[in-house]
């Protein structure tokens, strides 16, 4: 089973100066790119968003109130919780109403695959299983994670926790997680 910790994440501060990524995890391409990342940011200033042209990106607020997207000229307002797609390349700023956010953001190379953010209530009942191809990421709240019957662990908040169809990692608690789940895109034939 395969954790990984947020308190171990390196802080990437932006070249804007507004913020700072932590990166959970990526699939890199042989050009030194990547096909698709998932990380953490924190959003401390209004400005301009990074662009990812070939890109498609879903974002959701996962603490603060609300983030005020301006995707090429349109304004969205972004509530916790609630995630949003859109193209990687266009011009993208923010503007922070209600004060600092931090967003869950998952890029994907639209050529080689697309992502999807779920946020799930946990229970202490039934577990919520962790497939090939997801990431669990706990949002808030208390949670254990255990594969296969061996003794659950604890997770803190935003650690991740690494999908796997041999013996799914089942998270077991209460409060909120987010799934991601990245899938091939596959050749239409």
């Amino acid at each position: 089973m395969q954790i990984i910790r947020f308190a171990d994440l390196k802080a990437e501060p932006w070249r804007n100066g507004g913020g700072v990524t932590r990166e959970i995890a990526r699939k890199g391409t042989d050009d030194g790119g990547w096909d698709w990342r998932v990380s953490i940011a924190d959003v401390a200033k209004a400005g301009d968003f990074s662009t990812f042209p070939g890109m498609e990106r879903v974002l959701t607020v996962i603490e603060g109130e609300l983030l005020l997207l301006s995707v090429d000229g349109a304004e969205q307002p972004l509530e916790k919780y609630r995630p949003f797609r859109f193209d990687g390349g266009a011009a993208t700023a923010a503007k922070l109403p209600t004060g600092d956010i931090r967003d869950l953001n998952v890029i994907t190379r639209t050529s080689a695959c697309k992502g999807y953010t779920s946020i799930i209530e946990l229970s202490k009942k039934r577990a919520h299983p962790v497939f090939e191809g997801q990431l669990g990421v706990l949002l808030q709240g208390q949670a254990k994670v255990s594969e296969g019957g061996s003794e659950p662990l604890e997770l803190g908040r935003y650690d991740a926790v690494v999908g796997s169809d041999a013996d799914s990692p089942e998270v077991l608690g209460r409060g909120f997680l987010a799934v991601v789940s990245i899938d091939p895109v596959t050749a239409q034939g």
